[in-house]
């Protein structure tokens, strides 16, 4: 370790706990404001959220989703791109997953019809981000800008499908049919009886992301493919030099990203509703940019940082339950601390801490260049 730098395991776990700890101070502060008490504020959102099964059901399903735009978040991150378009592309995953599941929810189980739901939402979601992709590689415009106008565009085009398309007939709801048995993902309650998490919707899409972040670990500190996307991430200039070609692992690892968070469908898509619908999505792709932020670009650390927006999502409705004074809109208040905390102040601590650091190993530095007599 040089001047100037932390231990590793303080870079991927004292500042992010320094952020959270400070973002729940401030959070803390808002709730005195109000009139409410903190600690009492934060017994109902830990018990809301992990006090009995069916709320660490919740907390497990809604942090599904946010493994899987985290970690598509966190793979263009590595090649040093921006990828704000996990809605759109979760959107475009939804048609993947809602077409594999009409054609072959009646004719096949579940377990026949899952492989295609994965190819289908993984290949929509790259595709959506292959065009940002191409657009940056090959005319330099910005990932950020043209991920943000598909965001809309999936939007649009979503709505458009639902009314006029592919939505179930005579219905006034822009949603297609309910999937038969075929279609639907079994709850981890079916798969594991010794669990018990009620009513939540949490099912096979959690191994699923598991699984995922594994593999994501593998092609980015494994393979030749994910040194190229950490090369360019670090120096673009270094990696044009080693012979690693920006367009194509921009390309590459965009549509990696974008299937990614094409796959956040299936949790919601087969695994709860059942059904294809406008508005599933419900902010998910944004979370998971703090997410990836949070847990540094790792998949261990987003794991981690996936639950505790899930206890923050089921924790805050049943704070704003108990707590009339305490509503959904402060629980996004909370949230957006926390977003600010582990990305616009990210490097708040971390001079001290590379002060403090340094200073401690000043000594024994000192020690071991003085010659023995």
């Amino acid at each position: 370790m040089s001047a100037g730098q932390l231990p590793r395991w303080a870079d991927l776990g004292l500042i992010p706990l320094l952020n959270l700890t400070a973002a729940f101070l401030v959070s803390g502060l808002v709730v005195l404001i109000i009139g409410e008490n903190p600690v009492e504020v934060v017994k109902i959102l830990l018990w809301g959220s992990l006090g009995f099964g069916e709320g660490i059901g919740f907390t497990l399903f809604y942090a599904t989703n946010f493994i899987f735009t985290g970690l598509a978040v966190a793979v263009a991150f590595h090649a040093g791109l921006f990828n704000i378009g996990g809605e759109g592309q979760a959107y475009v995953g939804g048609l993947g997953v809602a077409a594999a599941c009409l054609m072959l929810d009646t004719l096949v189980p579940w377990w026949v019809t899952l492989p295609f739901v994965i190819l289908c939402a993984a290949a929509a979601g790259a595709a959506w981000a292959f065009i940002p992709a191409w657009l940056q590689a090959h005319r330099g415009s910005h990932v950020v800008i043209t991920t943000i106008m598909f965001n809309f565009i999936a939007a649009s085009m979503m709505v458009y499908l639902l009314v006029n398309v592919i939505g179930e007939a005579g219905s006034m709801q822009p949603e297609t049919r309910t999937f038969e048995a075929g279609g639907h993902l079994p709850m981890l309650n079916d798969i594991f009886p010794f669990l018990d998490f009620g009513t939540a919707p949490v099912n096979l899409s959690l191994i699923l992301a598991l699984l995922s972040a594994f593999g994501v670990w593998l092609l980015i500190w494994r393979t030749r493919l994910g040194y190229a996307i950490r090369t360019l991430g670090a120096n673009a200039t270094a990696a044009v030099y080693a012979g690693i070609s920006p367009a194509r692992i921009i390309i590459i690892a965009m549509m990696i990203s974008g299937a990614l968070a094409g796959m956040m469908a299936i949790n919601e898509i087969m695994g709860s509703q059942h059904r294809l619908l406008i508005e599933f999505v419900s902010g998910y792709g944004f979370v998971g940019i703090a997410v990836a932020l949070m847990g540094r670009g790792h998949p261990v650390g987003i794991v981690l940082a996936a639950v505790l927006f899930g206890m923050l999502y089921q924790g805050g409705a049943e704070l704003a339950f108990e707590i009339p004074a305490i509503t959904r809109d402060m629980i996004l208040v909370i949230q957006g601390l926390v977003i600010l905390f582990a990305g616009a102040l990210e490097y708040m601590f971390r001079p001290t801490l590379v002060r403090i650091f340094t200073f401690a190993r000043t000594p024994a530095s000192a020690a071991s260049a003085t010659p023995a007599k």
